[in-house]
């Protein structure tokens, strides 16, 4: 495949917009212009960073670009950080609509489920997320749908798979090919190194077979023992027993031990000494963040430097294994789950040490998420997950460190060091996870990642998932050009498989004790709402523990199979589109409320892979908003942005696919989408940038600094407004002031408003409607619209009742007179 694509005629066309309402599908209203020749030459052409708008001559539409194209071509130049904002090199403030690209790419193409986990060493991840010649159908497909901002995952496993210090170029080479490319369809990413459970040799992804041999784990014992579920990785998942198990992996003894060495091997494992690539004899903490920071550098080095890659995410839902754990016994209900066949850290201890062991068999439940119902016996045959050839010489590294022996003469383990992971085995000091051993690693890094690429590119980082942002996280310990880019999934929907008329705050689905009526939600209404504080809670967090930096989220999606996948048989995707909705209109509203910061956020995900059976084939999970069984061949299809023919494949478009404000001239403050009827409304403020922003206390979602920021040198806002809504559908564009100038672009899917008045601090509004309007794809359902004959029945009848009551009170009292 060429690397050198050519721009379809809707990229490369210049469209000059006359006064007639339609022109070739472009819909405006341009004010009656006087500007003489010498007002048009006084911006100069050849300076990158002054737009064209800025000329009282310029009419909407008339660049070369569209709302969504994040090339220098769309921006001036490369994105930069103010504040809380992405901005371009015009000074426009950037909401960018993103995907996870892709769940595909979490096991390489020539995995073997029937023989997995061996042939570790000669794994490939080349072709993952899709091969090269494939690149033009996807990158248009995301191209057309909006989504032109990627989170491109990368396993560590897929760079180092062959052994330590083994890095496989070819692979490297493919997503470097891969990368490149992208400013040809105006899109832009971040490389996420990603993981789940450390390893897919722990039930995950991430970390090569390697890293976990190198600690003295037999691989194929981890099954057998306890120490690792391996079912979902292997093709499984899918069936009701093992529905959402795979993050229960994150407390078995494999994964949990492995980021414990990871994090804390110097203060939890010191005895565990192994050679590194060098030869020299390290911890077992050093050898393990030397290896995936060596490997990170030559991962940053191979993309670094393309002007599609504009940062890297240090890891994928971080976890601190045993570090803070309260208790042996127990589990941390505010970042674990533990459902099926669990044991607790103290039971994994035994079974990985070959003692046969009963643990504990926990069922889904209300309202606490699971309960205990049964016992079952592990490792009958006695087992053992440690090789006799490891560092530890086949001995339990927990052991080895006096946390837990065996008592031979009563034949049964006994507990020594309960509270171990607390404090600091060697000074005593109570741990602190992101103080000690977080924020150190971060900087180490960001070191190494800096040295092989330019320090404009963008750091992101994200916290332990279901936790706000640490307030330890101060300016001393931030990144240079950091990013926060925290997940949120709606755990109801995903533990349970399910979404209807009634949703729950997470905290209640964690055990956490609030008012029951501030926690339940009836209809579509409430589930936005709900879902809207929540992520707003997140948002808020960030920005009182960090202050004004950029927050993304990271990672949130709906399951394509809710409720047990019936929608495979009946392709009625409903309650999934109603999920999505309230989803992303809670993003727009925390992300874009009243007074706030730019759209940022990835929806997990789209996989060229994915079907109907196998889902994204890892861990029984089906995500995908994409299904390749529902798209047309290669040979079927156009390329162009308003070619429909890109939608077959998508699921639930109707709810994915929306207008957003993608570059604005000026301080975005509200955006409101209702995708029953396809109109939208969007305020922003003419910024200020003659005084300097001031932080204060009450930095919060609601209050972005309206001063302080950069020159805008680009008058031009421009919003994406995408095809499959406007089509054979008249755009009605409402709210400007006279003077003011605008233009629908159906083919570059833009809506272009130039304004005149540039006072700083003044507002402006727009309203569009379509049409006919959309048809809607369901109702906006509250308690009130479901039941309010119920409340009126009901009310009359008490009110019935009481005049009743009270007729009889008058007469018993009459008679008593």
């Amino acid at each position: 495949m060429s690397a050198d694509l050519p721009r379809s005629d809707s990229e490369a066309s210049f469209i000059i917009v006359d006064d007639n309402e339609q022109n070739n599908g472009v819909r405006s209203r341009v004010p009656s212009l006087n500007a003489t020749s010498s007002e048009e030459e006084s911006i100069p052409a050849r300076e990158a960073t002054i737009h064209p708008s800025l000329s009282s001559s310029y009419r909407a539409g008339s660049s070369s670009s569209y709302a969504h194209d994040w090339s220098s071509i769309g921006t001036g130049g490369a994105l930069r950080l103010h504040g809380r904002h992405f901005v371009d090199k015009y000074g426009r403030v950037c909401g960018l609509r993103g995907v996870n690209f892709s769940g595909s790419s979490k096991s390489p193409t020539n995995h073997d489920h029937d023989v997995f986990p061996a042939d570790h060493e000669t794994v490939t991840f080349v072709g993952r997320p899709f091969p090269l010649e494939e690149a033009h159908e996807h990158f248009s497909r995301l191209r057309r749908w909006g989504f032109s901002f990627i989170r491109f995952l990368v396993m560590w496993e897929a760079v180092e798979h062959a052994g330590l210090g083994i890095y496989d170029t070819e692979y490297l080479d493919y997503i470097r090919s891969l990368l490149s490319i992208l400013p040809q369809y105006g899109m832009i990413a971040f490389v996420a190194l990603h993981q789940d459970v450390w390893s897919r040799y722990a039930g995950g992804s991430g970390a090569p077979a390697w890293t976990l041999q190198a600690m003295g784990f037999d691989l194929h014992k981890l099954e057998e023992t306890g120490a690792a579920w391996l079912k979902g990785v292997k093709g499984g998942g899918h069936v009701e027993a093992e529905r959402g198990l795979w993050p229960c992996g994150y407390q078995k003894l494999a994964a949990a031990t492995m980021a414990t060495l990871f994090w804390g091997g110097d203060a939890f494992a010191p005895k565990l000494q192994l050679k590194n690539k060098h030869g020299d004899e390290v911890s077992a903490q050093q050898f393990l963040q030397d290896a995936f920071l060596d490997m990170f550098e030559v991962l940053a080095r191979a993309v670094g430097d393309l002007e599609g890659v504009i940062g890297f995410e240090m890891m994928n839902e971080p976890h601190r294994g045993y570090i803070d754990l309260q208790s042996l016994h127990l589990f941390d209900y505010n970042t674990d789950l533990h459902l099926g066949v669990i044991p607790t850290a103290f039971e994994s201890f035994q079974l990985g040490a070959g003692h046969p062991t009963e643990v504990a068999v926990w069922t889904r439940s209300w309202p606490m998420p699971t309960r205990k119902t049964g016992q079952c016996l592990l490792n009958p045959e006695a087992a053992k997950v440690w090789r006799e050839d490891g560092p530890s010489r086949g001995a339990c590294i927990w052991e080895m460190h006096g946390v837990w022996g065996w008592d031979n003469s009563k034949k049964e383990a006994v507990a020594l060091r309960e509270s171990y992971f607390i404090n600091h085995p060697m000074d005593g000091h109570k741990i602190d996870w992101y103080i000690d051993f977080f924020y150190p690693f971060i900087r180490k890094w960001e070191t190494r990642v800096r040295s092989a690429v330019s320090p404009e590119k963008f750091l992101f980082i994200e916290a332990i998932p279901n936790e706000f942002c640490p307030t330890s996280f101060t300016p001393d310990r931030q990144l240079s050009n950091m990013v926060y880019a925290p997940h949120w999934y709606d755990l109801n929907g995903l533990f349970q498989k399910a979404f209807g008329d009634f949703t729950v705050t997470f905290k209640v689905y964690r055990g956490q004790g609030m008012f029951p009526l501030k926690a339940f939600y009836w209809g579509q209404k409430g589930a936005r709402d709900n879902f809207s504080l929540q992520m707003r809670n997140i948002v808020e967090h960030a920005y009182k523990s960090l202050g004004e930096k950029p927050v993304i989220i990271g990672e949130c999606g709906v399951p394509m199979d809710l409720h047990r996948g019936e929608a495979f048989q009946t392709d009625d995707f409903v309650w999934q589109s109603r999920m999505m909705d309230a989803m992303i209109t809670g993003l727009e509203r925390s992300l874009i409320g009243i007074r706030t910061t730019s759209f940022l956020s990835f929806l997990w995900n789209y996989n060229p892979s994915n079907d109907d059976e196998r889902g994204d084939d890892w861990n029984g999970e089906n995500f995908s908003w994409f299904s390749r069984r529902r798209a047309l061949p290669p040979f079927l299809l156009y390329h162009d942005q308003d070619s429909i023919s890109l939608d077959h494949g998508g699921r639930i478009l109707e709810s994915v696919v929306r207008p957003y404000p993608a570059k604005t001239a000026g301080i975005p403050t509200k955006f409101e989408y209702e995708v029953t009827t396809g109109t939208f409304a969007f305020e922003w403020v003419n910024a200020d940038s003659s005084s300097s922003s001031k932080e204060s206390g009450s930095v919060s979602v609601s209050t972005p600094p309206l001063t302080g920021h950069p020159e805008v040198t680009a008058w031009e806002t421009e919003v994406f407004v995408p095809s499959m809504i406007t089509q054979d559908r008249k755009v009605i564009v409402r709210g400007l002031e006279k003077e003011d100038s605008f233009v629908h672009d159906e083919k570059r899917q833009t809506l272009f408003i130039v304004v005149r008045d540039r006072t700083p601090g003044k507002r402006h509004r727009v309203q569009v409607s379509l049409s006919p309007p959309l048809t809607p794809p369901f109702e906006v359902n509250d308690f009130w619209s479901d039941h309010r004959h119920r409340i009126i029945s009901l009310t009359g009848l008490l009110m019935s009742g009481w005049r009743g009551g009270f007729t009889l009170f008058r007469c018993a009292l009459v008679r008593c007179l």
